[in-house]
Parts: structure tokens; sequence; C-alpha cells
């Protein structure tokens, strides 16, 4: 009975504090525009039992004590400091405090060396990007949450406007609807209204304009106070230079990101890998690549830049998209004609290339396939590759450990250790891939290399294309990860 009340003691003592670490998350959010993620998994709207549970999950990666009391302590002497808005890895900042904690007087005199950058800084940037979706499916949906969620003060990214093709009272009831509700990602996690009158959504405070259009050169964007607006196309529509540029010729907007793979001389960035290729000052048309691409292309950097790789296949099992049908039908492209729901399809992905254009050592080295499943979201990539240099299970397990800790390519891996992980665990999860080391296979030879991407098409390339967006717009805060 000791035992019993002493655990569910210690369990309320955690909640209390997590409960508190919630308040303390948002003033520090809405007030100083700091944002404070773990691990980076986003903590802003999260409730006090997911937080416990993802400081449960970062001492299994970290492998020491990662306490809530601890990141209570940290956000709040964050929060006493004249620090600059920035994104901030508590997890991070946790365990450095457990290792130097003897090192300091006080945890104010910890937070301001480790964040000593960001004390009394200027903001990083102080310009805000006016955001337009152009369309609003599966992708720009999900757009819209993560643009409202992440729109703190509203100095960043700012969702301005959505165009479809139609904006009639009964379009505009039935878009919000599919908005606030959805049957993978759950619940919008806020107040979403349509102003009928005013042909807007008001999300969270944020007037949104709902523009009905068909042709996108003749839009007027200005008439909505918009300017210099980086507009998101994920229509896919327009996928070439001619027909993007079309956007360019509206009233109101100076830069057009793709949601697709672009065509011709458009450059197709995996944020985190080749952004910095980018001219930003003189380039206009940009494109994020595909969730595929997103998805490979880090962990073959991963490999690529300590081993080598020779040559390789990629094979995608790839949930059902809305391109396929739901029962046998008519359809342009072999095999997906048939029933999504019920069949596993075989067709083509263009992964393999689009890597090679992301990292160009691997030209001419990758083969790629994919089949879609019956599953609504999150798909698995299966990477397998012969490498130049010798390697075992546990060198390539450690490889990706720390790139999930430290380095360019944090906020696109997450390190799984799970042998439980199933594909509905990486729904809405924000990296761009999840590697699942138990998975992880070496040839007896040491020559080839098998390792097990999981991702979440729809969220994580979302975030992907945030980030590029933040990019694009130069309005990145400072980091610490």
């Amino acid at each position: 009975m000791e035992n019993f009340d002493n655990s569910l003691k210690a369990w309320i003592d955690n909640e209390k504090a997590a409960i508190e670490f919630v308040n303390v998350i948002g003033k520090l959010w809405f007030e100083k525009s700091i944002e404070l993620i773990l691990l980076r998994s986003q903590l802003i709207d999260r409730g006090a039992a997911k937080i416990l549970n993802k400081h449960i999950r970062a001492e299994t990666i970290l492998k020491k004590p990662i306490r809530i009391q601890n990141s209570l302590m940290l956000a709040k002497a964050i929060l006493s400091e004249d620090i600059a808005p920035a994104r901030i890895d508590i997890g991070r900042l946790n365990a450095e405090w457990v290792e130097e904690m003897k090192n300091y007087g006080s945890v104010n005199e910890f937070v301001l060396d480790k964040l000593k950058e960001f004390v009394n800084a200027p903001p990083r940037s102080t310009r805000s990007q006016d955001v337009v979706l152009y369309g609003f499916g599966r992708i720009g949906r999900l757009l819209a949450r993560e643009l409202i969620t992440i729109a703190g003060q509203g100095n960043q990214l700012r969702l301005r406007a959505i165009v479809t093709r139609s904006n009639s009272p009964a379009d505009i009831r039935k878009r919000i609807s599919l908005f606030r509700k959805d049957s993978v990602h759950g619940n919008f996690n806020g107040v979403a209204n349509e102003d009928i009158e005013n042909n807007c959504f008001v999300i969270n405070g944020h007037i949104i304009h709902m523009i009905a259009a068909s042709d996108p050169a003749e839009i007027d964007y200005t008439q909505y106070g918009i300017k210099d607006a980086l507009l998101i196309d994920n229509t896919g529509v327009w996928r070439d230079r001619e027909g993007l540029s079309k956007h360019l010729k509206a009233k109101g907007i100076a830069k057009v990101l793709l949601t697709a793979p672009g065509k011709g001389d458009i450059a197709n960035i995996v944020y985190g890998v080749n952004q910095q290729i980018l001219n930003l000052n003189e380039e206009t048309i940009f494109s994020a690549a595909s969730c595929t691409t997103n998805a490979i292309v880090p962990g073959l950097k991963v490999i690529q830049d300590n081993i080598g790789i020779v040559k390789g296949h990629i094979e995608t099992i790839h949930s059902y998209t809305n391109d396929q049908n739901l029962l046998d039908n008519y359809h342009k492209k072999s095999r997906r004609g048939r029933s999504a729901p019920l069949n596993m399809v075989i067709t083509e992905t263009g992964a393999g290339s689009a890597a090679a254009k992301a990292i160009p050592k691997l030209k001419g080295k990758l083969t790629s396939n994919a089949v879609r499943v019956p599953t609504p979201d999150v798909s698995l990539a299966i990477l397998t590759l012969e490498v130049e240099k010798e390697t075992t299970v546990e060198e390539v397990n450690d490889l990706f450990l720390q790139a999930s800790l430290k380095g360019k390519l944090i906020e696109q891996i997450r390190f799984s250790n799970s042998t439980e992980f199933v594909s509905s665990d990486g729904i809405g999860d924000s990296c761009a891939c999840i590697f699942d080391q138990p998975a992880t296979k070496v040839s007896p030879d040491g020559k080839t290399v098998i390792v097990y991407l999981w991702y979440d098409n729809e969220f994580g390339y979302v975030s992907q294309c945030v980030r590029l967006a933040k990019h694009i717009g130069q309005v990145k805060s400072y980091r610490y990860y």
C-alpha cells in the first residue's frame, strides 16, 4: 500500500509541475515569441499528460534523467531573462543542466551562459511574411492548421488568404468543417468559424480571406491588404516555371512555393539538406519536392557522409492518396484504378532521381519503386544500400542517433528505439522521417545496409514545407537545439 501511495503522489507532483510548465510555455510563446520544444516535439497546445510522456521518451533516447521539474525551473529562468525570440530545445537544456549544474551558482546563471548569443540581442528577423494558400485539400488544410498553431504574435508567417475554385456560403461552411475535423489528424485544437458575410474564416483570431478564382494571374490580393506574399501552391496543377509564374502576375504575390516536385529548372529543396543552394534575393519560384523525397534524403545523407553509397534501391510502402479510387474505376495510370482500401498497388515514384538532385553524389546510383497500401496516412521507406566502407548495425544506429540529436538534420530525423512502433504511431510527427532502430540490418560482410524510415506523408511533409517557407521568407528566429 505504501508503494502505491508513493507512486501516485509522485505522479501527481509531476502532473502539477507539467500543468505549471504548460502555463510558462504559453507565456514564453505569446509574450516573448520564444518557442520551447522537446527533442523537436512541439509543446505548444499540448496537455500535461502528453508533455510528461515526451519527457519519459526523451529519457529513453538520451539515457539520462529528463525531469519535468527541471524543465519547469529552466523555463521560468528563460521567462525571467531578456532573451530574443528563439526556438529552444528544453530537452537539450535539461540534459545539460543535469550534467553541468555543479559548475553554476544558479539556474539563471546556467541559462544566461547557454543562451548567451540570444541575451539582450535584437530579433534575428524583424519582418513578417504574408502567406496565401492556393488550394485547400489534404496538404492545404494541414498547412493552415500548422500556420495558425505557430503564428504566436503574428511576427513570422501570417496566413492571410486561401484560394479555391468557389466560395459560395455552402462551400465556405463545408471547408471550415473539413478544417475543424479530420479523420486522420483529429480535431483542430482551437476555435474556427466562418464569416459568410465577409467571405472569411476566423481561426484563433486570424481573419483569413476565402478567394474564389480559376485564373491565378487575375487575382488582386492587395485589395485584401496582402502584399509581397509567399503563395504556397498545393494543387499540383502547375509544376513548371511557366505555369507557376502565373501566380507572380497577380498583384500582391512576390514568391511561390510548390508542395510537389518541380519540373525543369526549378530546384527541389529538402529543408535541412540543400536549402543553402537557393539565392533568396533573386529566385522567386521554389519547390519543396515530395513527401517521400523529404523522408529519404536525410537518411541517405547520413549514410553518404559517413560510410559512402555505391548504389542502392528505395522501396516505399506508401499510404493511399486521393489520386486513387475508393472502388475499381477507370484511372489513366496503371493499377491505380483498383480500389485503394482493398489492394496493395505497385506504382512508380521519382524519389530516387529526386534524391540525387538534392545530393548530387548519388546521381545514377539509386533505383526506386512504390507500393500503395490500404492505410490512410504514414508511409515507410526501405533503403537497401551497398556502402563503400564496411559497417555494423551498431555503427549505423549510432550514426542516426547522433544525427537526430545534433547537427543540421535534427529537425528532419526522429530516432525511435521502440520494438513496438507501427505506422499509426507516426501520425502527427513533425520530422521528415522516423528512423526505426530495431529494424536496421547489415549484411554479414558489412557492405549492405538496410534502414527503415517511417514518415507521416501528410503532416511530416507539411512541417518541412513550413520550415522552407520560413527560410524563403527570411523570418526564422534563433535556434538552440
